[in-house]
């Protein structure tokens, strides 16, 4: 079930929309792999899509499909009025490449928890 977050949806919504923004989120199927200096990172065939306006899709994969081991927090967040605050999280030579949503605004509450990385390899849907 997709998630929708746009200007039109009523006042029980978030009111930091702008005209124009709007975000959903999606269940995918594709084929997610991150692959940093020859080693598997994440791989997921259950992705959640996030289509924001003005950016590429992103892949936000389960914990369970990223290897946690390799990821060391990151005293850097950023805050998205649409999303919320976001975390960071480095792997070795490659400072906040991962991001996630641990407390999500309402309208994405689906991405929290998951993490999201800046280069993923995409395979399509089988």
């Amino acid at each position: 079930m997709a998630s929708r977050y746009g200007p039109n949806l009523g006042p029980e919504k978030e009111t930091t929309v702008t005209a124009g923004h709007e975000i959903t989120v999606e269940q995918g199927s594709e084929h997610i792999r991150v692959v940093r200096d020859g080693q598997v990172v994440a791989e997921s065939r259950r992705p959640l899509l996030l289509r924001e306006t003005g950016y590429p899709v992103r892949y936000y994969l389960p914990p369970q499909d990223v290897r946690t081991d390799l990821l060391t927090p990151s005293e850097t967040t950023t805050y998205c009025p649409f999303k919320g605050t976001a975390s960071y999280w480095s792997l070795p030579g490659a400072d906040d490449l991962v991001w996630g949503y641990p407390e999500p605004k309402e309208a994405v509450a689906q991405i929290k928890g998951h993490f999201c990385f800046y280069e993923v390899e995409v395979e399509a849907a089988e």
